[in-house]
């Protein structure tokens, strides 16, 4: 889940993200923090933060004391990008049948 996904599903700003959010400007991957709220494991400190849904109940649950907790993860498939790959994936797969029908 990005940022703006835990601020939603938590009703919680995007300061008040960043203030429980386990990390450090420089370093990308801190230990685990039972009182804060762990992001997924990024390759440098520049990746975007990024959250579990389990990790985001947790923190909820455990630190934030919400106890009706439901993360609700939809797939965004409204996004041009993921259309823009799966019409060049069809088109591949169209050239691919063709190729083969010519051999």
């Amino acid at each position: 889940m990005t940022v703006e996904e835990v601020e939603k599903a938590l009703g919680r700003s995007r300061p008040s993200i960043y203030r429980y959010a386990n990390t450090h400007p420089e370093v990308p991957n801190l230990p685990f923090d039972p009182k804060k709220l762990n992001p997924e494991l990024r390759t440098d400190r520049n990746s975007p933060l990024l959250f579990h849904p389990t990790e985001v109940a947790r923190f909820a649950r455990d630190v934030l004391k919400i106890k009706s907790v439901v993360i609700e993860v939809k797939p965004n498939t409204g996004d041009m990008t993921i259309k823009l790959l799966e019409q060049i994936l069809e088109e591949l797969r169209q050239i691919k049948l063709i190729l083969q029908e010519k051999n």
